[in-house]
């Protein structure tokens, strides 16, 4: 094992105390272990850009922004070759809240998910990538 010296700011060591406390790390060495992993998990997951992915993106939207939702229903109905399903949650009288399931090439799964969280009055999205693993990967992973 290696020792790392790094500086955080105060603000950023704060946020990693209580994530600690919450999660009940010993100590924060175990905790920036798994941020560094999870971290490069995700890297990896969207390295590939050609790699057959699932995709789940979730956005919150201000629903009586002008001609947002009929542009949104437009962008999946465009794409509806990615497009596995979607929920839609009423938040308040104000937000709403869409989940879709994607599923396809890594790039264009990453460009669809920009594309809709860059709209005006979409307030906050993220977009979470799930390599889609082959079957006889599986299979040779269980022998």
């Amino acid at each position: 094992m290696q020792r790392v010296t790094i500086t955080l700011d105060d603000d950023l060591m704060d946020e990693l105390d209580k994530l600690i406390e919450e999660r009940g790390y010993q100590n924060r060495s175990e905790a920036i272990r798994d941020l560094a992993r999870a971290g490069l998990g995700q890297a990896a997951r969207t390295s590939d850009t050609r790699q057959p992915c699932f995709g789940v993106l979730s956005y919150v939207y201000d629903h009586a922004s002008r001609d947002l939702a009929r542009r949104l229903t437009s962008t999946f109905h465009n794409h509806h070759d990615l497009t596995v399903a979607s929920m839609h949650v009423h938040l308040d009288h104000d937000n709403c809240l869409e989940i879709g399931v994607l599923k396809g090439p890594t790039s264009e799964v990453q460009h669809f998910a920009e594309h809709v969280i860059a709209e005006r009055s979409v307030r906050h999205g993220t977009l979470q990538i799930v390599p889609q693993v082959e079957k006889n990967t599986l299979e040779e992973a269980s022998d």
